[in-house]
């Protein structure tokens, strides 16, 4: 295994933001066959290491372009424009405004008369609005203006925990009805 070529070309795919999934998915399952810690069972302690080394590589390179958010930083890192979603954050006034409402309006869902009708219409809106901003973010790194790129990704980051924040209320809400 060549440890030191990108993600694209590990799994044999153009370097650029959208990704067959299903050539991704086909080429992991090739590699991970290749590289199966059974099949170097009886060889030497080196050549075991290198297997386990592989798939490990593997299934990082995999969950990173399997993944939108991953897969723009992980762009930008190769583009010497990497987004340290931890210690950067975005900082349009606009965005931030629209974060806190959508905040509010996931606080509110439990007093909406159906709340999980309205959950799934405040989850329509998020997931159009994170579809949007991975446009923009595609538009931004083929145009080669990694600065607008990096933006995308920051925001993308709080999209990241609304979306979570959904998955979690709404498996909390269909517990009540069940329970």
């Amino acid at each position: 295994m060549d440890f030191s070529r990108n993600y694209f070309e590990l799994f044999g795919l153009p370097q650029r933001f959208r990704v067959d999934q299903q050539a991704l998915m086909s080429a992991y399952r090739e590699l991970q066959s290749a590289l199966h810690p059974d099949r170097f069972a009886h060889s030497d302690d080196q050549a075991r290491r290198l297997a386990v080394q592989g798939a490990s590589h593997v299934n990082e390179a995999y969950a990173t372009l399997k993944d939108d958010g991953l897969r723009a930083r992980y762009l930008l890192g190769l583009k010497g424009a990497g987004v340290d979603v931890e210690k950067e954050s975005a900082h349009d006034p606009q965005f931030l405004l629209e974060q806190m409402e959508l905040r509010e309006a996931l606080e509110e869902v439990d007093q909406a008369a159906d709340p999980l009708a309205a959950l799934d219409a405040l989850s329509s809106d998020i997931e159009t609005r994170y579809t949007q901003m991975l446009d923009a973010f595609e538009a931004a790194f083929e145009a080669n203006d990694l600065e607008a790129a990096r933006q995308e990704v920051l925001k993308l980051r709080f999209f990241d925990r609304l979306r979570e924040e959904v998955a979690r209320i709404s498996e909390r809400l269909e517990d009540q009805l069940l329970g």
